[in-house]
């Protein structure tokens, strides 16, 4: 199963997303956002510590950018493995590649790269993967030309890792929609 969870910020995909491996033996929680040391922000550090109170101890969180890499060990490694959250992870690269001032041809083609090693480790190996991302580009056009890349950008994230999957899901008000 393989498995694309989308919504809105605050709707409940965490949540669902963990409930759909819930019952897996060994989990491979991969955390690629930024850290507590790159973002001492109070706010993220409790939305942190409720995400990890909330996972059951048997999960192996894994801090890592390396969107491909943390996939393909954990799959063979016999785990499921879960992936919260897409967006944090664009973002962190951004930040970490200095993309936010590339072109959107460049950047694009940067993030486009990322996504290609990715969807190559879901086509080759089997298991469980549930993905998490932000559902962008439903409402106004961002004022800033970094809101307008980055919706952009995770707007086509989404999708190269939809046509991966088996099923994506679109949570709402905490109401699941499979599509």
């Amino acid at each position: 199963m393989r498995i694309l969870v989308t919504g809105g910020v605050r709707s409940g995909k965490s949540r669902h997303a963990e409930s759909l491996l819930a019952a897996a033996p060994s989990v491979a929680y991969v955390a690629p956002g930024p850290t507590l040391e790159e973002e001492p922000d109070p706010d993220w550090a409790a939305r942190l510590a409720s995400h990890r109170a909330r996972r059951p101890e048997r999960w192996r969180t894994v801090e890592s950018r390396d969107l491909a890499g943390a996939l393909a060990e954990g799959l063979a490694a016999g785990e499921a493995v879960m992936v919260d959250c897409l967006g944090t992870w664009l973002t962190a690269i951004m930040d970490s590649r200095a993309l936010w001032e590339a072109n959107s041809e460049e950047a694009a083609a940067a993030v486009s790269a990322m996504v290609d090693d990715a969807v190559d480790v879901l086509g080759r190996q089997s298991g469980d993967v549930v993905l998490v991302t932000n559902e962008v580009g439903l409402g106004v056009v961002p004022a800033h030309r970094s809101g307008r890349l980055f919706r952009d950008l995770l707007g086509l994230v989404n999708q190269r890792l939809a046509e991966a999957c088996d099923e994506v899901h679109l949570v709402v008000a905490g109401r699941v929609l499979k599509l």
